[in-house]
């Protein structure tokens, strides 16, 4: 059953060196191999990956593609602001940012963009999510 795969999420990049080297070099994640057509696979947690696949400028969405669960938030932003990683923040009428920071309920979260303006994510659960 699909329930019991390893996943691997792709994402559209412009320039996959560029962007393999932000993958790499600023989120900390392990490059596996490139495929023939330029993809780039890079290691994520349980066996899962992440692959950075070639594209068209514009085949980014608007939304959320990849969302990092973290179990200190606060610490992971420090250490990618200290990587160079620059996070966004809101202040819309149902949705505010404070230090980076979304609390949404039990979660809390903040985004930033890559390189190739992918919308990506940390979040954080409350201990009674966990």
């Amino acid at each position: 059953m699909l329930t019991a795969t390893r996943t691997t999420t792709m994402l559209p990049v412009e320039d996959a060196e560029r962007a393999g080297r932000f993958y790499a070099d600023m989120l900390g994640l392990k490059p596996v191999t490139t495929n023939p057509d330029g993809t780039r696979i890079f290691a994520l947690g349980q066996g899962d990956a992440l692959g950075l696949m070639p594209a068209e400028k514009g085949a980014q969405t608007g939304h959320t593609v990849l969302s990092f669960e973290v179990p200190d938030l606060e610490g992971e932003i420090r250490e990618l602001e200290g990587r160079g990683v620059r996070f966004d923040d809101y202040d819309l009428p149902d949705f505010k940012t404070t230090n980076h920071i979304a609390v949404m309920g039990t979660e809390r979260a903040a985004w930033f963009h890559d390189t190739e303006g992918n919308i990506l994510c940390l979040h954080e659960l409350s201990d009674s999510e966990v």
